[in-house]
């Protein structure tokens, strides 16, 4: 499958998707929303993809929505706008959406300025390391606009309601340091650490674990965020726990322990995840908001 704004390349059981539109610092497009998800729906049906880095080309990660277009870039009723939305739909909110039903663990490596989408498509994936050269902007209140990508669910979730206020209210762009000390990465690396710790994480996963309980477990821990109770917790783990008791991944996760060996996990996301998955409610997109 060839792609016009991403990289797809799948080596040792790790999926880099590199944003690439270097000369325009990857700038999000229709395009690249598109073929975002298409290629999160390729990983899904691979079982060999075993975890997922997104870096960008060039200096930049993502420096938000292509302006070229003009005064009329977010203006859905406008010829120049990115955004040809039948029904109103923000192109990043369907972006994070998918992620946020990923089968597979994702990993950011922020290697440069990550503003705008750029850093709101950051925040459905599960770990986010960055380059000492990134930096970092929630810039909404700055173009005019409110946040997106599902980021108003998200950003709270993952630095607290005071810091994600902050950063929305002021639409400043944050040093890599102050994305650490607010807890929305990791870690920081010198540009040349970047790729190689991300690398290093994803093989972390690749080689000591089962696909379908990294997939279970990544689901259960994103689609609880919200629950209002942790009986909630309790229902979900006992059926998955019961499911995967039984399961051949469980039996030889306690065999190789006892014979002091590596595991061999042989289920498959695809094909083997238990019979109550999803256990979630499917949400539909309406005009009318639900709160």
């Amino acid at each position: 499958m060839e792609y016009k704004t991403i990289l797809y390349d799948v080596k040792d059981q790790v999926l880099t998707i590199t944003l690439n539109r270097p000369d325009r610092l990857n700038a999000f497009t229709h395009t690249m929303m598109r073929e975002l998800i298409e290629a999160l729906d390729r990983a899904d049906e691979d079982d060999e993809v075993r975890a997922i880095i997104f870096t960008g080309s060039g200096r930049g990660f993502c420096a938000g929505a292509d302006l070229s277009g003009g005064a009329g870039t977010f203006d859905a009723t406008d010829a120049a706008s990115d955004f040809e939305l039948e029904v109103q739909r923000d192109g990043g909110g369907q972006v994070s959406l998918r992620m946020f039903d990923c089968k597979k663990p994702l990993i950011a490596a922020v290697n440069g300025p990550a503003v705008g989408v750029g850093a709101t498509m950051t925040l459905p994936m599960d770990i986010r390391l960055a380059s000492d050269q990134a930096r970092f902007g929630f810039v909404f209140s700055r173009r005019g606009i409110v946040p997106e990508a599902c980021s108003d669910w998200f950003l709270p979730r993952v630095v607290g309601i005071s810091r994600a206020l902050e950063w929305v209210y002021t639409g400043r762009v944050f040093s890599a340091a102050e994305a650490l000390e607010g807890g929305l990465v990791r870690s920081v690396h010198p540009p040349n650490e970047l790729l190689p710790k991300a690398w290093e994480l994803a093989r972390e996963i690749a080689d000591n674990t089962s696909a379908v309980s990294v997939a279970l477990g990544r689901q259960m821990m994103w689609k609880l965020l919200g629950a209002d109770h942790p009986m909630v917790g309790h229902q979900l783990d006992s059926k998955a726990i019961y499911a995967m008791g039984q399961s051949p991944d469980a039996h030889e996760g306690v065999q190789s322990f006892l014979e002091k060996r590596k595991a061999d996990f042989n289920m498959r996301p695809s094909q083997d995840m238990p019979d109550f998955y999803p256990f979630w409610r499917e949400r539909k997109f309406s005009d009318e908001t639900e709160i």
